[in-house]
């Protein structure tokens, strides 16, 4: 059996109000139910900006399809410096959570979080209930609503 990794690391100091403070702003605005969505997203971010350093020292391609890699995921990064400029509220921007309200599908995050998570909300043609799913640039338009009634679609029995 393979053994999972954590895919984060905990904060050192445990009571750290300010860290606290900034972890429940992000947690509102972004609708997340944990501090660890928060956590592995400073991890993902923390992986961007260590590949990015090791590859100022590659070859141009290797820098260029990295590049080109994150642009495709939806990240605004034209340079090593942009990537190294990436922060967390980069990543949280880009989940399936925050793009379904951005888009307007939902009126706030707690509602865009139970519509996915109800599996009413589709990436394409995929039903995808996860919301910490990463949403890149091509499928951000083709997301969409699947399995609920529309308001004024009701067929009346008469």
């Amino acid at each position: 059996m393979i053994r999972k990794h954590k895919k984060y690391s905990k904060p050192r100091k445990a009571y750290d109000a300010a860290r606290i403070r900034e972890e429940n702003r992000l947690a509102g605005v972004y609708g997340l139910k944990k501090k660890r969505e928060i956590w592995k997203a400073e991890a993902e971010v923390r992986k961007m900006r260590r590949l990015a350093k090791r590859l100022i020292t590659k070859s141009e391609d290797e820098k260029t399809a990295f590049i080109k890699k994150l642009e495709t995921e939806g990240f605004n990064v034209k340079s090593i410096a942009d990537i190294l400029a990436l922060n967390m509220e980069d990543w949280l921007k880009r989940r399936l959570q925050s793009v379904v309200l951005t888009r307007g599908i939902a009126r706030t995050p707690n509602e865009a979080r139970q519509l996915i998570v109800h599996k009413h909300i589709a990436v394409g043609k995929r039903v995808v209930n996860v919301p910490s799913f990463i949403v890149d640039k091509k499928s951000e338009r083709d997301i969409e609503i699947v399995g609920l009634k529309q308001p004024g679609t009701e067929v009346k029995n008469g």
